[in-house]
Formats: C-alpha cells, sequence, structure tokens
C-alpha cells in the first residue's frame, strides 16, 4: 500500500512541479516496537532526528514532528495520545512537562543504533522475551542472523 501510494504522489508532485525524479531517499522503514520499554524511546529517537541533523537546536523549533503536540501543547486532529504518552501525567501540563523532561538527554549510542539496526532490518525492537513471543506468533524470525550461507553448508548440501 505505502509503494503504491508513493508511486501516485510521486508522478502527481512531478507533474505538477515539471520535474522528475525521486522525492524520497529509500523505502519506507518500519519495526514491531514492544511498547512499554521502548515505545518513548522510539519518540525521542524521531523526534530528536532534526537536531541531530543539525536542522535545529531543539525538537520544539522542528514544526513537521509530534513533539509540537507532545511537548509543547500545539493541538492537532492527526495525532491520538498513545496509553504511554498519558501515563506521563494525570493532567496535560505534568504531561507535557514529564515529556519535555525526556529530552533533556540524547539518546544513548547504544539505543540508536539497535533502532537505526532493527529499523533497516525490519526486525522486532524489544527485549529478548517479547522478540521470541513475536517469532511463536508470527513463525518468523525477529532477530538478524550473520550475513551469508552458514558455515558447513555444503556438507550438509551433500549428505
Amino acid at each position: 500500500m505505502m509503494q503504491s501510494l508513493g508511486r501516485s504522489y510521486v508522478q502527481y508532485f512531478n507533474r505538477e512541479y515539471r520535474r522528475s525524479g525521486t522525492l524520497w531517499e529509500g523505502r519506507f522503514r518500519s519495526c514491531l516496537v514492544q511498547e512499554n520499554e521502548y515505545l518513548l524511546e522510539l519518540y525521542r529517537y524521531i523526534e530528536l532526528n532534526p537536531v541531530r541533523a543539525g536542522m535545529v537546536n531543539s525538537p520544539a523549533e522542528y514544526s513537521w514532528s509530534s513533539y509540537q503536540i507532545n511537548g509543547v501543547g500545539k493541538k492537532s486532529e492527526l495525532c491520538t495520545p498513545h496509553a504511554n504518552y498519558l501515563s506521563l501525567g494525570s493532567t496535560t501540563d505534568e504531561r507535557l512537562q514529564n515529556y519535555r523532561e525526556l529530552f533533556t538527554d540524547d539518546v544513548e549510542e547504544d539505543m540508536l543504533q539497535e533502532i537505526r539496526e532493527n529499523i533497516q532490518k525490519g526486525m522486532v525492537l524489544g527485549n529478548d522475551r517479547f522478540k521470541e513471543e513475536i517469532e511463536i506468533l508470527t513463525d518468523r524470525r525477529c532477530v538478524a542472523q550473520k550475513r551469508g550461507r552458514p558455515v558447513g553448508w555444503r556438507k550438509q548440501k551433500s549428505i
């Protein structure tokens, strides 16, 4: 669906603005996320991307993210607050304050690497138990394996 939508939009955009070529660098990427332990980390990762890219000094300065809604209090019909966000406080002001406090430090390097690898490979972002449960439910591998053929595959093939 995303691929079809993207193709249609690129054709429209190129016709409308008399241009050619692609609009985006790569394909749409996503991964399944364990919400309780990783969702707010993923929020931080996404909303700090413009800061890491040097586009702005603070996520509040970037108008194209949900930080405007979750951290500043801007009203929007496009975003529905997640239960994890709502659990940050019992009042709107308390949630806004606690959400802003999540951004006093950058995402730790290990977490950045884990998020990037899992999104790149379309794997599951969560702890080992969560990944095992998802593997059982979906009957699909959720942990990346070493690239290439397994060691000794020729011997196994000839048997």
